[in-house]
């Protein structure tokens, strides 16, 4: 992505582009994730991708930056950019992903306030149902906790389901 900017280029020259044709999608830091940001030129902010592609083509191409979110410290930045997203991740970006691509045919047409506002309501909805979602079962057998005793596990409080939302995130 560092050096996207060559073969970019070879390919706007290559079949005589207009920037105004040229659409690069590429993460966000200073986005949330699971948002989404369309606009024509504007700076690189830092995007090493985006500055590649500005200095072989010129800064007039669209942009639909994708919110990956800050990973909260400047020394784990490069971790959270070029590793492979978490399993939690998926909640938001297999939705997400499906919503850019229903709504691309919008954003090939010029349409890109029509392409961001369905993305964006797409994952509203998404985010609804997922609220609406019954909590799993409880654990029973084998697998449930044990309590050291005959009497039955306690119930479980909202710190033990991140606990257990987490621990199986990261697996």
């Amino acid at each position: 992505m560092n050096e996207s900017g060559r073969s970019v280029g070879e390919a706007v020259r290559f079949y005589k582009l207009d920037l105004a044709d040229v659409i690069v999608f590429h993460d966000e830091l200073d986005l949330a994730p699971g948002k989404v940001r369309v606009k024509a030129g504007g700076g690189v902010a830092g995007h090493n991708g985006s500055r590649s592609i500005t200095a072989h083509i010129g800064n007039d191409y669209v942009r639909v930056r994708i919110g990956i979110g800050h990973p909260g410290s400047k020394e784990v930045v490069v971790h959270h950019v070029l590793n492979n997203f978490a399993k939690a991740d998926r909640d938001w970006l297999e939705p997400l992903l499906g919503a850019i691509a229903r709504a691309a045919p919008d954003l090939a047409e010029g349409a890109s306030d029509k392409f961001q506002s369905f993305v964006a309501h797409a994952m509203h909805m998404e985010a609804e149902a997922a609220d609406e979602r019954p909590e799993p079962a409880p654990r029973q057998g084998r697998d449930a906790p044990s309590t050291g005793s005959d009497k039955p596990a306690a119930a479980e409080g909202p710190f033990d389901k991140l606990r257990r939302w987490f621990g199986s995130a990261t697996d």
